[in-house]
């Protein structure tokens, strides 16, 4: 093919593999396919794009030639397409010189991009706009072509080792010259004074731009970072997140929620927050979204922690470090920081409550944790003890203090609103507490807070321009000004630029986050008793399985009582897991906040965390009232979550409470009826014989008599007033209904027919038996009641 026809069928080849951007078009379906299930398919896909591969020889050939494709605006994440629509440019450079105003009859703003950065739009978009393709089998992302992909695209231009492999190309000078620049299309105003790119200051006063390779790598590094900061971290705006702190705002937008979900579209509210509905929340990340971003944060912290150390002369480090070697230096504070706050923000308070939270958990932990990707390998120690963290991390820390604290109290909120039994959400709070309690980290974080509590000592007119935003005040790569060696300038800028100036620090180590740290270990405690309750609830259900078992006939149905959760579906292993995670969560909250043993033991009792006197968990946490006992809230927590629960008995008429599973409903019904002829006709009689002092009295007392309950049962809040109702003398020949018992009399008849004794003779026994056990029992227990089961 000439490169015409190449220039031709380059946009619908790119769609055809990548997907159409309304998503109607799969393409390969490249999130879905994987090796296991289509190893041709697979390993085609994988060779034909990978950055040495066919398709990527194309891009390089269109290139050379600086062909343009049009990418609509309205196809961008929506704060860079609202700022586009609205005519103000946005602050990445990406964008810059790039927008065009549609040719005659056609809608829509389009981007004018290269041949590699289409490419890169398409592939890294398609994550987003195809997640809702068709999947016949389990997809394990991790496995799939498009995070293959992923993960050797960041290898290749953006290398821990080495530098970027140039481009394969025919021209005779080896290099395929870089993006010229384009004059605006549109008249745009900024943000602000945007930085300029970091290859512009590299090739802006060379003749050629094929004399220096360096830019070139340099070039490809920044687009491809840029690309998928962009496509998939770009989705909720700075500005927006600021005006959501304010207390008034977010009244407000309840109010625009609560006139839209009452369509009540008139509602002032509307039109001022019609664009926050429109793109700050209508954007869920998945969880395969949420791992890919993951696999670039892990790669941007090798690629930056493979830079080379600095000399000890500045003025041979000006001469000696190269583009790459710069931009690995600014890679994370510039490009990533600021989006990964914001997305992570979004994530913590929308995301569900459930065990999918582990994405994001990890991504966070992965961002807070960058020795973890350093190229030379620990030394491998026979002891277990962690490893501390060294000092030279402060400065990471300090200048993503955020990162550790706001987030860290943002989960904080969510462990607290779990149900902490659960192996997976007991394991995301040991995940938490054990990297939190790394040795030194603690003290590192606690260090950068004081250092942002610090006093101002500096003049309003130099504060005010080190507190403005890393992205606003020119390139990362100019000279390094004096202005900003103040270690304490660094974290007040870094706070204000992501939270505004007007932003109330919340102490990591402060009063209020200690009382949150302290419920959740109360949490913690009473998840460890409900876990231990109910195995040993699994333990006995076990132990008391029988024969009658077949009747779905177990010990809690026969006195009245409900005792079933949902919580017992939880394995014996899995309840083993919770108290490992939990214990060790436990521990290490300790540690990180200094909590002491008396607090711990002070904390439990004050919850009622302990056993009670027969071993078995307690009832909710109530208060006695005049109307009987109340929930506190601490009362409907634990309802809610199943980690307490009331006894629940059946307190009425023992013949009118309902038709068990265990019992036979005819005869159940047909006995009820006799029984009460009975009762009518003889009832005068009845009472006469229970009246008698002597023998015969207690004897009839002991088989017609219903006496009250005198242990002490704690009802549920109810009222405390109940009306004593003595049913009298009666007969009860409900106990004839129940499986068990007719099984127990055929077993009986049964063998009774292998001594040659008939149905009369032993229905005479088993009467005389039970008259003669009825009558010892009188001596003993008059009150008992042997129809009551």
């Amino acid at each position: 093919f000439s490169l015409k026809e190449l220039h031709g069928i380059f946009p619908w080849l790119v769609e055809s593999i990548f997907g159409s951007l309304d998503g109607i078009i799969t393409g390969w379906n490249l999130r879905c396919l994987q090796g296991r299930t289509n190893p041709n398919e697979y390993s085609v896909a994988l060779d034909f794009l990978d950055p040495s591969g066919p398709m990527m020889k194309l891009v390089y050939k269109l290139q050379a030639e600086e062909y343009r494709y049009d990418f609509p605006v309205s196809y961008l994440p929506g704060p860079v397409k609202a700022s586009i629509q609205e005519q103000v440019l946005p602050e990445c450079s990406l964008y810059h010189n790039k927008v065009q105003f549609p040719s005659s009859g056609g809608l829509g703003l389009n981007l004018a991009l290269n041949p590699f950065e289409y490419y890169m739009f398409y592939f890294a978009i398609s994550l987003i706009t195809q997640k809702n393709s068709p999947v016949t089998h389990h997809v394990s992302p991790s496995n799939s072509a498009y995070f293959i992909l992923v993960d050797t695209y960041l290898k290749c231009f953006l290398p821990t080792e080495g530098s970027v492999l140039p481009p394969p190309s025919s021209n005779p000078g080896g290099a395929i010259p870089s993006p010229t620049p384009r004059s605006p299309a549109v008249p745009f105003s900024s943000y602000g004074m945007h930085h300029t790119s970091l290859l512009k200051r590299h090739i802006a006063h060379q003749p050629s731009v094929n004399a220096d390779p360096a830019s070139q790598e340099i070039w490809r590094s920044e687009t491809l970072l840029q690309i998928f900061v962009e496509m998939w971290l770009h989705h909720y705006s700075l500005e927006m997140y600021q005006k959501m702190q304010s207390p008034h705002v977010k009244l407000e937008v309840l109010h625009y929620r609560l006139s839209i979900s009452s369509k009540h579209h008139g509602s002032p509210a509307q039109s001022s927050y019609q664009a926050l509905h429109a793109y700050q929340e209508s954007f869920k990340p998945t969880e395969e979204h949420v791992l890919v971003v993951r696999l670039l944060v892990k790669h941007l912290h090798a690629f930056s922690n493979s830079l080379k150390p600095e000399p000890l002369s500045p003025s041979a480090h000006s001469h000696t470090a190269s583009p790459l070697e710069e931009f690995k230096r600014v890679v994370i504070p510039r490009f990533v920081q600021e989006k990964l706050y914001i997305f992570l923000q979004h994530c913590f308070g929308h995301w569900p409550l459930d065990a999918s939270f582990r994405a994001v958990l990890e991504m966070w932990l992965s961002y807070l944790q960058p020795w973890r990707y350093v190229p030379e390998k620990p030394p491998q120690s026979t002891e277990p003890l962690p490893r501390s963290v060294s000092e030279k991390w402060a400065a990471f820390i300090q200048e993503n203090l955020l990162m550790y604290t706001k987030l860290f109290v943002g989960f904080l909120n969510r462990a607290l609103r779990t149900d902490l039994v659960s192996p997976k959400n007991a394991l995301m709070v040991f995940r938490v507490a054990k990297v939190f309690a790394q040795p030194n980290l603690a003290e590192m974080i606690l260090k950068g807070e004081q250092l942002f509590l610090e006093p101002e000592l500096v003049i309003p007119h130099r504060q005010h321009r080190l507190f403005m935003s890393p992205t606003l005040g020119g390139s990362f790569l100019s000279s390094r000004s004096p202005a900003v060696t103040d270690a304490s300038f660094k974290v007040k800028s870094h706070v204000y630029s992501l939270e505004g100036q007007d932003f109330q620090y919340k102490q990591m180590f402060g009063t209020e986050v200690r009382n949150l740290v302290l419920k959740l270990a109360q949490l913690i405690c009473q998840a460890q008793q409900t876990a231990k309750s109910i195995s040993d609830h699994s333990a006995e259900t076990m132990a008391s399985q029988s024969f009658f078992s077949w009747f779905r006939f177990t010990p809690s149905e026969m006195n009245g009582s409900y005792t079933g959760n949902d919580l017992d579906e939880i394995g014996q292993d899995s309840i083993k897991k919770t108290d490992e995670y939990l214990e060790k969560a436990l521990e290490y909250l300790c540690q990180i906040f200094k909590l002491s043993e008396a607090q711990l033991t002070q904390m439990m009792m004050k919850c009622g965390t302990a056993q009670d006197e027969n071993g078995k968990k307690q009832l909710p946490d109530c208060i006695a009232s005049e109307n009987g006992l109340i929930l506190t809230p601490l009362g409907r927590y634990q309802i809610i979550n199943g980690l307490r629960r009331f006894e629940v008995q059946y307190q009425g008429d023992t013949e009118l409470q309902p038709i068990r599973s265990y019992e036979n409903a005819a005869l159940v019904r047909l006995l009820f009826r006799f029984s009460s002829v009975l009762n009518e006709r003889f009832a005068d009689q009845m009472e006469v014989l229970c009246s008698r002092e002597d023998f015969v009295g207690r004897l009839c007392r002991y088989h017609l008599t219903n006496p009250q309950l005198v242990q002490k049962i704690r009802y549920s809040p109810v009222v405390r007033d109940r009306t004593s109702l003595n049913w009298g003398p009666r007969i009860s020949l409900r106990f004839l209904a129940s499986y068990r018992t007719l099984i127990s009399l055929l077993m009986i008849y049964f063998l009774a027919s292998w001594f040659y004794i008939g149905p009369v003779g032993c229905t005479f026994i088993i009467l005389i038996g039970y008259f003669l056990y009825a009558v010892i029992m009188t001596f003993f227990f008059e009150g008992w009641k042997p129809h009551e089961h």
